[in-house]
């Protein structure tokens, strides 16, 4: 089995649109163990009981931001070392230096390719 028969993958994203494209394009690249929520909270309360090996993040959603999420994984022991790639339409170098800081592994910008998402994943997980 390759690794993205196994690769289990969190999309976390407010906006439908976005929560699906990123979806299609893990599918296309051959992920089928993908699950969705639309919100931080959620997603960490959903990963602290059954972490994934890898989280898709948006950065800008309401309550709980995708940098707020990666802040909680990484304080909380069953969740301290999921992969996490941020997703966003505006990088800024505040965002990219607060990722960093809280140990983010990769950070892709909106609007994306499918190609550029797999290259994206491999420099987080290996190759796929």
């Amino acid at each position: 089995m390759s690794l993205k028969d196994n690769l289990r993958v969190m999309v976390v994203d407010d906006m439908g649109v976005s929560r699906g494209l990123l979806i299609q394009a893990i599918e296309e690249l051959g992920i089928w163990k993908n699950e969705a929520e639309k919100d931080g909270r959620a997603a960490f309360e959903r990963l602290a009981k059954d972490p994934v090996h890898l989280v898709l993040s948006d950065y800008n959603m309401p309550g709980m931001d995708g940098l707020a999420l990666l802040q909680a994984l990484r304080q909380n022991r069953t969740t301290a070392r999921i992969g996490f790639i941020l997703v966003t339409g505006n990088p800024t170098a505040e965002i990219v230096a607060k990722g960093k800081a809280l140990g983010l592994n990769n950070m892709i910008k909106k609007p994306f390719s499918t190609a550029a998402l797999k290259q994206c994943i491999e420099s987080v997980v290996g190759r796929l």
